[in-house]
């Protein structure tokens, strides 16, 4: 009788390891999976010139800008090392950062951005200030290529009427 009290204690305790292990390997799983979540949300925040010097160390990485807007542009559609199609996308260019008695759009940085989110902001001007999240998803031509996730107006210049 002793035996069989000793061998349901054994059995009832390896289960109950069982469960605790297994509900440990569900909170290692789930923490795993809040993990890559939150780094796939992460941004980089970098200097548009560091991504242009060092295009190569951004391919493939998430990361956040904040410039001055210079003008939506066609520069870099169609491309096919690089493609996005002119269909569906827009590019922008920013001013240069080391720069500062004249607007010169830092061209080396081809930026995507679809066309129905371009349309939202398409009264833009340039000098307004925006920030704007993405991946820089090709190094064609020694450039950074880079496609638009998020795009944020912080600052835009009071516009004026003409008569």
């Amino acid at each position: 009788m002793n035996k069989i009290k000793g061998l349901i204690l054994i059995l009832a305790i390896t289960a109950g390891l069982g469960v605790s292990f297994a509900a440990s390997d569900t909170l290692l799983v789930n923490t795993a999976a809040t993990a890559q979540t939150h780094q796939a949300a992460s941004y980089l925040t970098v200097s548009p010139l560091d991504v242009v010097a060092r295009p190569n160390f951004y391919l493939n990485k998430n990361i956040k800008i904040k410039a001055k807007f210079d003008k939506f542009s066609t520069l870099g559609l169609d491309y096919k090392p690089a493609m996005r199609s002119s269909e569906k996308y827009i590019s922008f260019l920013i001013q240069r950062p080391d720069v500062l008695d004249h607007n010169i759009p830092l061209s080396e940085l081809k930026i995507f951005i679809d066309r129905t989110v371009a349309e939202k902001h398409i009264d833009l001007n340039s000098g307004d200030e925006i920030e704007f999240t993405g991946k820089v998803f090709s190094t064609a031509l020694g450039d950074p290529w880079m496609d638009v996730d998020k795009f944020t107006v912080i600052t835009s210049k009071p516009k004026t009427e003409t008569k």
